[in-house]
């Protein structure tokens, strides 16, 4: 079982692999004097994910858990003994193959839902859309999350392990699109670097969404949990949203049948475009920092689950391109990325996962040093020029 709700802050444990030796052109360890690095390779060997290709990244202190076949996605990570996941009711990882992402009601999605960090693009990564027909046009959150990389490698480059590859979203008359992932880590390290860059190999300019659903449940997530962001704008989602405005930083501890909140942003930066921002643990022993670059990636989405924890108890920090509503309400308000013909985009995005008392200070310190003394503007009904 990879999913345990009766000791939900416990690690979480895939089904069984085969091992194999790394291919040609994948490291199987690198060292320098800061420590070293192992990598193991392998395929799960029965069930739903049977097939899922997994790397999984040794730094002495954190383990990573890399999904290939799952769009590059990052499963779990374990740093300092501490996990860094959630317990997904879909107890996966689930096979691409399985997921019905184009299901005519436009969530089949959710079926193959469990990582830590799961891309939603190229084309689209906001709530599903139909035509007037009532055929589906855009599945929920797109279709990278299930097209497994094509070319995987790693390497040593400056004195850190990249394991990278290559996954495509492409169709006929219409887009021609190339996801290159580059996870990086230090040896000794307990920090996870990923710079996504999209191509564009057709002939015209193409337009493209991203956005990182990062999540995290248990032991981080917990009653009286909160999240530290520097931001300049807050509207709700919607008006159940709007209830929580108030204690919109704060976490209840899980709830059956709660109704999921979100939460959307504009964020401040530092004069390089950077920020970043912490989901705390109570007590504040434990944290899951996150930092990205906004040149790229202007918007930030905080979805709240507070449900039991049989149900998928989670919050999601989500660095985007846009809001996740349907395409066409974000291209009409200019919320879609353009790539011109050979042209590309780069996205990045650090993981921070933070154990004791001092390491989440530090990171605080640099979250409350981005806001300063400046007031941000607080909605207290949804936008409607953010919100559909």
């Amino acid at each position: 079982m990879a999913t345990n709700f009766k000791s939900p802050a416990a690690p979480r444990t895939l089904p069984a692999i085969d091992w194999h030796p790394p291919r040609e052109g994948c490291l199987a360890a690198m060292e320098s004097p800061e420590g070293q690095i192992n990598l193991k390779y392998g395929t799960i060997a029965s069930g739903r994910g049977a097939g899922i290709e997994v790397v999984q990244i040794d730094t002495g202190p954190m383990q990573v858990t890399l999904l290939p076949t799952r769009g590059m996605a990052i499963w779990q990570v374990i740093c300092d003994g501490i996990p860094f996941k959630w317990n997904s009711p879909v107890d996966g990882p689930v096979h691409p193959s399985l997921v019905p992402v184009h299901d005519p009601g436009g969530i089949g999605w959710l079926e193959g839902f469990d990582e830590l960090l799961v891309r939603c693009g190229l084309v689209s990564n906001g709530a599903p859309e139909f035509e007037e027909s009532g055929r589906l046009r855009y599945p929920l959150h797109g279709r990278i999350a299930n097209t497994p990389a094509e070319r995987v490698w790693s390497e040593e480059v400056e004195g850190r392990c990249v394991v990278a590859g290559e996954t495509h979203e492409k169709r006929l008359f219409f887009n021609n699109l190339t996801l290159t992932t580059r996870v990086s880590v230090a040896p000794g390290g307990r920090e996870i670097e990923i710079e996504d860059t999209v191509s564009n190999h057709g002939s015209q300019p193409a337009e493209t969404q991203m956005l990182y659903h990062i999540n995290v449940g248990a032991p981080v997530l917990e009653e009286g949990a909160k999240l530290l962001l520097a931001y300049e704008e807050l509207s709700p989602r919607n008006d159940h949203a709007a209830s929580d405005i108030p204690t919109w930083d704060r976490y209840p501890g899980p709830k059956s049948g709660y109704q999921e909140q979100v939460h959307l942003f504009r964020v401040k930066s530092d004069a390089a475009g950077a920020t970043a921002m912490m989901l705390q643990s109570p007590g504040g022993q434990q944290g899951f920092g996150l930092s990205y670059d906004t040149s790229t990636l202007p918007y930030f989405i905080v979805w709240k689950n507070t449900a039991a924890h049989e149900d998928g108890y989670v919050t999601g920090l989500e660095p985007a391109t846009n809001f996740p509503n349907p395409r066409s309400f974000e291209g009409e308000r200019g919320r879609v990325a353009t790539i011109p013909a050979g042209g590309s985009i780069t996205h990045r995005v650090n993981l921070h996962p933070l154990v004791g008392q001092q390491n989440v200070e530090s990171f605080a310190e640099k979250v409350h040093a981005l806001q300063g003394n400046d007031q941000p503007t607080v909605h207290q009904q949804p936008n409607p020029d953010w919100a559909s």
